[in-house]
């Protein structure tokens, strides 16, 4: 029977994008471990037909797109990246609840070629769920450089479902894998044999079962999660099949079978290492019958010798960030002084359009002074360091350097009680804090999730690298004459005391409240490739810059009108922003800074990037938010109210340790669901800043 538009299940909620089918319309899951070029295969069959979102009730973003070959409709869902369908991560758990119960027509795996045996586990588990599955073998363009031949007709006759051999990335094959799509269901796949006990066990179970699975599930796999007793997962089957599979009858035939397992000696950790363990064998054995002419591995690369060197690893990633910084600072100062003239031209005729239009004085002046002004201001400041950063940083990503930096980070978190993976999740913050967090998914365990989470915030984000630049431009390479070479080396200084101190507060935390034993995960080294220049500037410009920069202008407008309000109205003769600054101003001065300061801290609560120009407006007493256009005219002013070379060292400790942006409190509540997390997150990094600061600055007046 080949693909029809029946469905192996129906998903009984589709209340979202991913996944919902209209009318002639067949859904195809695309699955597979992470780098074996899944994401180029889906970019090939969709084209620019494409949207993202979150399967009804998950969190882990989904890609879904369209391909039209003759006549038919193809809804193609790619889903995240996963190793095993095991439900130990949220990635696997979306994987897997998918194709149980998104309703998938079919399901294409993509293997690498040049890992095939490994890549096999996955494939093996997806066949016990559907036997609607097509494997597509990428990379062969890669297996062949590397001496590696495969024999695919082989393999499909092992598997029993069709096999396409493709290079995605120089689009050989693509096509014959929608062509194929008409073979599935025609094969009859072999199922993987477990020990004698456990196949008694599942024969046992399956009377009882059958029934309830209505073939809407696949009677055999259900049979094993039952002996596996997956309470989570169970009962989500038995919602699936409204209530069918947990009957009494049924849990007493399972827990009857799982004490006759234990009587054999398998108790249920003995369980999954034998299905992982069998599952394994028979991925060597298929792969041992169907690759030939291996050439034997020569371990690291060249490249790897020095990138995940003991001794040279740490020093060639910081040396690798300081290029990084120097080519989006020095890259970023014309476009924001070009975008920075646009807006402050601009800003008068929108004034007299809104006087025209009848808006009164005051309202005109909120709204350009507050709004427009603000609004400008990030803009001009973080659209092109954004623009140049984000590419940079996805160039890293996609030629496969970023696992480098978890893998030379790995011992250093371990000896925190922390999972590698936060070394990923750390290195997105430098981007986005909130994207940060959100990248703490991929991280299994619970505990170093938040970990991860609670500590994102030390990494500087994008966001705070124009003031932190400002600042020691003006009070350092101003003061010596230092090239801009010198302030990107400043500022990698201060990305190494970022790292610092999330380590630090890394082991406190795992110390103390989050007390546990650091967990063990599979970190691949994926082979360096060719970075696809196009692929990259979409992703960064699109997905990361415009999307960040979005975010940023949705908060700080609102925040214009507040900051323009606060200023402008006064009480007693004395504006808002007066009296709080008047406040706030003995623990200033303890940090070594002052009341303003700490109030454009907080004023800037939406935005980390009007913090620097708030100071500036309420030092001038403007009412409105201060361009910044001329350095030396912004230094005289600072210096003017009592700036030092030690108020600006502790103007950037606390621009590295201070409360999170608005947007990433709002992204840690959504993540880990606790307002109690939300507030530690806000916490910990605030009482760590105004301790450092209060630190450096009595040592400092003291010497």
């Amino acid at each position: 029977m080949g693909l029809t538009g029946k469905s192996v299940g129906k998903n009984a909620s589709r209340g979202g994008e991913i996944g919902k089918k209209r009318d002639a319309e067949l859904l195809v899951a695309l699955a597979g471990n992470p780098n074996v070029g899944k994401s180029t295969v889906f970019n090939i069959l969709t084209g620019l037909h494409q949207h993202t979102g979150n399967w009804t009730g998950k969190t882990v973003a989904t890609a879904a797109g369209y391909h039209k070959k003759d006549g038919k409709t193809y809804q193609i869902v790619d889903l995240p990246g996963t190793y095993s369908l095991a439900a130990h991560s949220a990635e696997e758990e979306v994987a897997r609840d998918f194709l149980c119960f998104g309703g998938a027509d079919a399901v294409i795996v993509v293997c690498d070629a040049t890992r095939l045996c490994r890549n096999l586990g996955l494939v093996l588990q997806i066949l016990e769920i559907t036997p609607h599955v097509l494997v597509c073998v990428n990379l062969l363009d890669e297996a062949k450089r590397g001496g590696v031949s495969l024999d695919l007709d082989e393999l499909e006759r092992r598997l029993g479902v069709p096999v396409v051999g493709t290079s995605a990335g120089r689009g050989e094959g693509t096509a014959k894998l929608i062509e194929r799509l008409a073979e599935i269901g025609q094969g009859n796949p072999l199922p993987v044999l477990y020990a004698e006990p456990i196949e008694r066990a599942v024969k046992a179970l399956t009377p009882y079962i059958e029934p309830a699975c209505k073939g809407k599930l696949s009677t055999r796999y259900t049979a094993l999660r039952l002996l596996e007793n997956d309470s989570a997962f169970l009962k989500k089957c038995d919602a699936y099949l409204s209530g069918s599979l947990l009957t009494e009858e049924n849990l007493r035939a399972a827990e009857a079978a799982r004490k006759a397992l234990s009587e054999s000696g398998i108790t249920e950790e003995v369980f999954v290492t034998e299905m992982a363990s069998s599952l394994m064998r028979e991925a060597e054995r298929t792969s041992a019958a169907v690759v030939k002419n291996t050439r034997k591995t020569e371990g690291f690369s060249r490249a790897d010798r020095i990138l995940t060197s003991k001794i040279w690893g740490i020093p060639a990633m910081l040396l690798l960030l300081a290029m990084i910084f120097w080519l989006t600072i020095v890259g970023a100062n014309y476009p924001s002084d070009w975008l920075s003239t646009g807006f402050h031209t601009l800003e008068p005729h929108l004034h007299d359009l809104l006087l025209r239009l009848g808006l009164g004085t005051f309202f005109a002046d909120m709204l350009t002074y507050g709004l427009y002004r603000v609004v400008g201001w990030i803009v001009s400041v973080m659209l092109p360091p954004m623009a140049i950063f984000f590419p940079l940083f996805t160039f890293l990503e996609d030629v496969g350097y970023l696992p480098r930096v978890a893998f030379n980070l790995d011992g250093i978190f371990s000896k925190c009680s922390a999972c590698g993976k936060q070394a990923l999740s750390m290195c997105m913050g430098l981007g986005c804090n909130a994207a940060g967090v959100v990248g703490t998914r991929i991280i299994d365990s619970k505990r170093e999730r938040l970990v991860a989470i609670l500590t994102n915030n030390f990494m500087p984000c994008n966001g705070r690298f124009p003031a932190i630049i400002t600042v020691a431009t003006i009070f350092f390479s101003g003061m010596t004459g230092i090239s801009s070479l010198i302030v990107a080396l400043i500022l990698a200084a201060v990305i190494v005391l970022g790292v610092t101190v999330t380590l630090l507060t890394t082991k406190a935390l795992t110390s103390t409240i989050l007390r546990g034993e650091s967990s063990s995960f599979i970190l691949e080294l994926p082979p360096y490739r060719r970075p696809q220049l196009g692929k990259i500037l979409v992703r960064s410009v699109l997905d990361r810059t415009v999307f960040v920069l979005g975010r940023a202008v949705a908060v700080a407008a609102p925040a214009g009108v507040l900051i323009y309000l606060l200023s402008n109205l006064e009480v007693g003769g004395i504006a808002i922003t007066g009296w709080l600054s008047r406040f706030l101003d003995p623990l200033g001065c303890l940090m070594g800074l002052d009341g303003i300061i700490l109030l454009a801290f907080l004023l800037g609560l939406p935005a980390n990037e009007i913090v620097l120009p708030l100071c500036a407006m309420l030092y001038m007493s403007s009412g409105t938010l201060t361009e910044i256009g001329n350095l030396s005219l912004l230094r005289d002013t600072l210096a003017a109210n009592g700036w030092t070379w030690m108020t600006a060292v502790s103007f950037i400790l606390f621009s590295v340790m201070h409360w999170p942006c608005s947007t990433t409190l709002i992204t840690i509540k959504k993540e880990t669901g606790s307002w109690f997390y939300m507030m530690l997150s806000f916490l910990l990094p605030t009482l760590i800043g105004i301790v450092c600061c209060v630190l450096f600055h009595s040592i400092a007046v003291l010497f």
